[in-house]
């Protein structure tokens, strides 16, 4: 169920939103539950959305059935900004995620206006290049323990280097991410925490500890 929580003129959040349009924007904030769909692939990209708490995946449904997962959207992050008029992945909620949404056309038209919004704009698309640049590079790896390596480095960055990361995604969602199957990923982890790279934080497995970084960077290199 999607719960309409707000609709004001308000500051937008830290993050990408703010830094594209300013201070005040036009919002009306939505909380979407755990897998609920946010939009689809094909559907008319009249709205651009920002992450205030929670997670969002993008993905595309390949034709033998298989998900492809392209990203994961944190906190601060926007999403469905798209070049043409509709969507080219579906997004969901990976876990209950509040997001800010504004309509595609009045960003537009305020970005035009604001120099900063402009140069924004640029570092935003050069951003999310590199990000399907490194994805694609990424999938091309040989080894399951070389792609789940640059997932956690990739995790921990966006993550600003936690004591204890706690992954959002369960291991199928890395699996579709990292283009291997759900065993393969648990045996990677298994060989990560046997080498002492990794520990387990609790029973879920969702929060661990990165004991050897740099062996990490090695396995990514």
């Amino acid at each position: 169920m999607l719960i309409r929580t707000t609709t004001v003129s308000r500051p937008a959040v830290d993050g990408q939103l703010a830094a594209l349009a300013g201070q005040q924007i036009i919002c009306s904030e939505f909380t979407y539950r755990r897998g609920m769909e946010v939009f689809g692939e094909g559907e008319e990209a009249e709205y651009v959305y920002q992450i205030v708490s929670g997670t969002i995946r993008t993905y595309k449904m390949l034709c033998d059935g298989r998900r492809q997962i392209n990203s994961f959207h944190l906190a601060g992050d926007m999403f469905g900004l798209e070049n043409g008029i509709i969507h080219r992945f579906t997004a969901e909620a990976v876990t209950e995620a509040n997001v800010r949404i504004t309509s595609r056309s009045s960003l537009l038209d305020t970005i035009a206006q604001r120099e900063p919004g402009q140069a924004s704009l640029l570092n935003l698309v050069t951003r999310n290049l590199q990000h399907a640049e490194n994805h694609m590079l990424l999938l091309g790896r040989k080894t399951a323990l070389e792609k789940l390596a640059a997932f956690l480095l990739e995790m921990d960055e966006r993550l600003a280097h936690p004591n204890v990361m706690s992954l959002p995604m369960n291991r199928r969602d890395i699996a579709d991410y990292l283009g291997l199957t759900l065993e393969t990923v648990s045996r990677a982890f298994s060989i990560l925490r046997d080498d002492k790279m990794l520990r387990f934080d609790g029973q879920t497995q969702r929060q661990l500890v990165l004991l050897d970084r740099e062996a990490l960077v090695q396995l990514d290199a």
